[in-house]
């Protein structure tokens, strides 16, 4: 699958908020990395990155990436090699052989749920809950209707969703600005679309989707509390994936699901969600770190782990 956060869209976007992003390919290899701070110091990040068709493709592209860290004064390489031509439960291995270990924190989900397209759209149906299939069939007769946009300006009507789903469910969504600015970017060069439904005109749930060259990635979602009822998020969603098939595209990315032997994972709610649609269960390497800069690599290492040792532990 060819991922959009490896895309030149997505380089462009990053660029339009003042990072610096490096971009280089070879034979059989690319990347694109974005310079961020850390409390080491920088960072060369490049997320789900790089694309390798094979091991010795990903040896070059890690060469590459290790220069650049060195041009730019980069204190370690960050990588979640996804599409790299290394092969799980083995990559592990293969990236510690290469002097790699795993970063403190995943930065991009590790685990994801992805529907296919090729073949009939009938087949994509008949692999999600009946529930799916019939409210995607029949809530236009409750006045639901379906809409895409690519007009920046209509990313307000996500934003006031997702402060509706803050309130409702305490968590920070993220900043208005930095969506603004997605949309602004993306949504004019075709990289995004949001779909929105409207029950008798009005908006009622909107979903913001990312697409690369063979990939639709469902990046944010929230619906308005007092249609809840309705339950539009499930036909949007079945919507956008319809959309994507007929736009040629292969796969669908739910992105982000929790593992399913962790019933009480903080993602197990929407995880339940996002598995009604069907689709197959990704595992990905996770996110690890190359030290470029050994001494200043390892001192930001043990100030982490002393700093986690240090914090209270919450009482029962």
């Amino acid at each position: 699958m060819d991922h959009f956060l490896q895309s030149q869209t997505w380089a462009d976007f990053k660029a339009s908020l003042g990072r610096r992003v490096h971009q280089q390919s070879g034979p059989g290899w690319r990347f694109l990395a974005v310079e961020e701070k850390n409390p080491a110091g920088k960072v060369l990040y490049a997320p789900y990155g790089p694309v390798a068709t094979s091991p010795e493709a990903f040896d070059a592209a890690l060469a590459a990436l290790v220069k650049a860290a060195r041009s730019c004064g980069a204190v370690f390489v960050r990588i979640e090699p996804v599409s790299a031509g290394l092969e799980l439960p083995s990559a592990a291995a293969e990236l510690r052989r290469r002097g790699l270990q795993p970063a403190p924190v995943n930065q991009q989900p590790e685990l994801s749920r992805v529907i296919d397209l090729e073949g009939d759209f009938e087949d994509v149906l008949a692999a999600m809950k009946p529930v799916n299939r019939n409210l995607y069939r029949n809530i236009h007769k409750k006045g639901v209707t379906f809409r895409t946009s690519q007009d920046p300006g209509d990313i307000r009507i996500l934003l006031n969703f997702l402060h509706m789903a803050a309130r409702r469910n305490g968590f920070k969504p993220q900043s208005d600005e930095y969506l603004t600015q997605v949309a602004a970017s993306l949504m004019p060069a075709g990289a995004a679309t949001l779909f929105v439904a409207e029950l008798h005109g009005d908006p009622i749930a909107a979903a913001l989707v990312y697409d690369s060259a063979d990939t639709r990635t469902y990046a944010h979602a929230a619906l308005d509390d007092s249609h809840r009822k309705l339950s539009a998020g499930i036909p949007l969603v079945v919507t956008l994936i319809a959309d994507a098939k007929t736009r040629g595209l292969k796969h669908v990315d739910l992105w982000g699901v929790a593992p399913s032997d962790q019933p009480d994972h903080k993602w197990a709610g929407f995880t339940a969600f996002k598995n009604s649609f069907g689709g197959r269960e990704v595992s990905y390497p996770g996110t690890w770190d190359l030290p470029v800069k050994k001494f200043r690599y390892r001192a930001y290492r043990l100030a982490r782990k002393l700093r986690t040792k240090l914090l209270p532990t919450p009482s029962a």
